[in-house]
Protein backbone atom coordinates (compact mmCIF):
# COMPACT_ATOMS: atom_id res chain seq x y z
CA UNK A 1 0.00 0.00 0.00
CA UNK A 2 1.34 3.62 -1.18
CA UNK A 3 1.53 6.29 1.60
CA UNK A 4 0.88 9.77 0.97
CA UNK A 5 1.65 11.94 3.15
CA UNK A 6 0.52 15.89 4.12
CA UNK A 7 2.95 18.46 5.34
CA UNK A 8 1.03 22.03 5.40
CA UNK A 9 1.72 25.11 6.50
CA UNK A 10 1.98 28.96 5.48
CA UNK A 11 5.81 28.68 4.74
CA UNK A 12 6.21 32.90 4.33
CA UNK A 13 8.79 31.83 3.90
CA UNK A 14 9.65 28.35 3.71
CA UNK A 15 12.85 27.74 6.29
CA UNK A 16 16.04 25.76 6.11
CA UNK A 17 13.81 23.70 9.42
CA UNK A 18 10.90 23.49 6.71
CA UNK A 19 13.34 21.79 4.14
CA UNK A 20 14.85 19.56 6.81
CA UNK A 21 11.25 18.18 7.63
CA UNK A 22 10.09 18.02 3.88
CA UNK A 23 13.58 15.73 3.60
CA UNK A 24 13.02 13.91 6.75
CA UNK A 25 8.71 12.77 5.78
CA UNK A 26 10.25 12.30 1.92
CA UNK A 27 11.72 9.43 3.31
CA UNK A 28 8.41 7.79 5.40
CA UNK A 29 6.06 7.93 2.69
CA UNK A 30 5.73 7.47 -1.26
CA UNK A 31 4.12 10.45 -2.11
CA UNK A 32 4.29 13.59 0.27
CA UNK A 33 2.28 16.78 -0.94
CA UNK A 34 3.88 19.96 0.52
CA UNK A 35 0.50 21.68 1.20
CA UNK A 36 0.24 25.59 1.08
CA UNK A 37 -2.36 26.92 3.17
CA UNK A 38 -4.06 30.06 2.09
CA UNK A 39 -4.83 32.22 5.48
CA UNK A 40 -7.20 35.20 4.49
CA UNK A 41 -6.62 36.44 7.89
CA UNK A 42 -2.97 36.64 7.61
CA UNK A 43 -1.02 39.66 5.64
CA UNK A 44 1.57 37.42 3.28
CA UNK A 45 4.76 38.83 2.92
CA UNK A 46 5.44 36.82 -0.16
CA UNK A 47 2.27 35.92 -3.04
CA UNK A 48 0.94 32.45 -2.65
CA UNK A 49 2.43 31.65 -6.48
CA UNK A 50 5.65 33.25 -5.51
CA UNK A 51 5.74 30.94 -2.43
CA UNK A 52 4.73 27.60 -3.92
CA UNK A 53 7.39 28.50 -7.32
CA UNK A 54 10.39 28.99 -4.51
CA UNK A 55 9.22 25.66 -2.59
CA UNK A 56 9.15 24.07 -5.93
CA UNK A 57 12.41 25.21 -6.85
CA UNK A 58 14.11 23.76 -3.22
CA UNK A 59 12.17 20.28 -3.44
CA UNK A 60 13.00 20.04 -6.93
CA UNK A 61 15.76 16.94 -6.58
CA UNK A 62 13.11 14.90 -4.38
CA UNK A 63 11.38 13.12 -6.31
CA UNK A 64 8.70 11.73 -4.45
CA UNK A 65 7.51 15.09 -3.19
CA UNK A 66 4.59 17.36 -4.85
CA UNK A 67 3.17 21.36 -3.55
CA UNK A 68 -0.27 22.00 -4.22
CA UNK A 69 -2.17 25.13 -2.33
CA UNK A 70 -5.19 25.22 -0.19
CA UNK A 71 -7.81 26.76 1.86
CA UNK A 72 -10.05 25.75 4.27
CA UNK A 73 -10.28 23.39 7.12
CA UNK A 74 -7.14 21.30 6.65
CA UNK A 75 -9.30 18.14 7.41
CA UNK A 76 -11.33 19.09 4.60
CA UNK A 77 -8.18 18.63 2.78
CA UNK A 78 -7.33 15.63 3.99
CA UNK A 79 -10.55 14.16 3.40
CA UNK A 80 -10.63 15.10 -0.41
CA UNK A 81 -7.26 14.27 -1.00
CA UNK A 82 -6.81 10.87 0.53
CA UNK A 83 -3.87 11.70 2.78
CA UNK A 84 -3.09 9.04 5.30
CA UNK A 85 -0.71 10.67 7.40
CA UNK A 86 0.00 14.28 8.16
CA UNK A 87 3.22 15.33 8.88
CA UNK A 88 4.02 18.25 11.71
CA UNK A 89 7.02 20.01 12.87
CA UNK A 90 8.02 20.49 16.42
CA UNK A 91 10.24 22.74 17.73
CA UNK A 92 10.27 23.10 21.59
CA UNK A 93 7.29 22.26 24.29
CA UNK A 94 4.98 25.12 22.99
CA UNK A 95 4.83 23.83 19.82
CA UNK A 96 3.93 20.49 20.74
CA UNK A 97 1.11 22.01 23.03
CA UNK A 98 -0.02 23.95 20.24
CA UNK A 99 0.05 20.80 18.04
CA UNK A 100 -1.66 18.44 19.73
CA UNK A 101 -4.76 20.24 20.52
CA UNK A 102 -4.65 20.28 16.75
CA UNK A 103 -4.21 16.95 16.09
CA UNK A 104 -7.04 15.96 18.21
CA UNK A 105 -9.48 17.93 16.95
CA UNK A 106 -8.37 17.36 13.19
CA UNK A 107 -8.64 13.52 14.16
CA UNK A 108 -12.17 13.94 14.81
CA UNK A 109 -13.03 15.76 11.61
CA UNK A 110 -11.03 13.30 9.26
CA UNK A 111 -13.61 10.88 7.84
CA UNK A 112 -11.29 7.82 7.49
CA UNK A 113 -8.29 7.01 9.69
CA UNK A 114 -5.50 9.27 9.01
CA UNK A 115 -2.07 9.54 11.13
CA UNK A 116 -0.36 12.71 12.61
CA UNK A 117 3.20 11.97 13.04
CA UNK A 118 5.17 14.86 14.50
CA UNK A 119 8.71 15.36 13.97
CA UNK A 120 11.47 16.98 16.16
CA UNK A 121 13.57 19.81 14.18
CA UNK A 122 16.85 19.33 13.80
CA UNK A 123 18.26 20.85 16.50
CA UNK A 124 20.33 23.26 14.08
CA UNK A 125 16.91 24.80 13.01
CA UNK A 126 15.44 24.68 16.38
CA UNK A 127 14.98 28.23 16.86
CA UNK A 128 14.17 29.07 13.43
CA UNK A 129 10.76 30.75 12.48
CA UNK A 130 9.33 32.39 9.26
CA UNK A 131 8.26 35.53 11.70
CA UNK A 132 11.76 35.78 12.97
CA UNK A 133 12.95 35.25 9.57
CA UNK A 134 11.09 38.06 8.49
CA UNK A 135 12.12 40.34 11.36
CA UNK A 136 15.51 39.96 10.78
CA UNK A 137 15.36 40.47 6.61
CA UNK A 138 13.26 43.67 7.58
CA UNK A 139 16.12 45.18 9.72
CA UNK A 140 18.42 43.97 7.19
CA UNK A 141 20.32 41.38 9.31
CA UNK A 142 22.04 38.39 8.47
CA UNK A 143 19.49 35.09 7.59
CA UNK A 144 22.00 33.33 5.22
CA UNK A 145 21.99 29.39 6.81
CA UNK A 146 18.47 30.19 7.86
CA UNK A 147 16.95 29.80 4.35
CA UNK A 148 17.35 28.28 1.47
CA UNK A 149 19.25 30.43 -1.11
CA UNK A 150 16.43 31.34 -3.63
CA UNK A 151 14.51 32.59 -0.51
CA UNK A 152 17.63 34.64 0.81
CA UNK A 153 17.81 36.67 -2.73
CA UNK A 154 13.95 36.99 -2.62
CA UNK A 155 13.97 38.49 0.96
CA UNK A 156 17.02 41.07 0.05
CA UNK A 157 15.35 42.03 -3.20
CA UNK A 158 12.04 42.80 -0.98
CA UNK A 159 13.93 44.47 1.99
CA UNK A 160 15.82 46.55 -0.55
Amino acid sequence: MAIKGLYAGSFDPITNGHLDLIKRASKICDQLVIGVVVNPQKQSLISLDRRVELIKEVTCDIPNVKVEYFSGLLADYVNNNGFDVVFRGLRNAMDFDAEIAMAQVNDRLYNKHVETLFLMTSPEYSFISSSMIKEIASLHGEIKGLVPENVYNELKTIYK
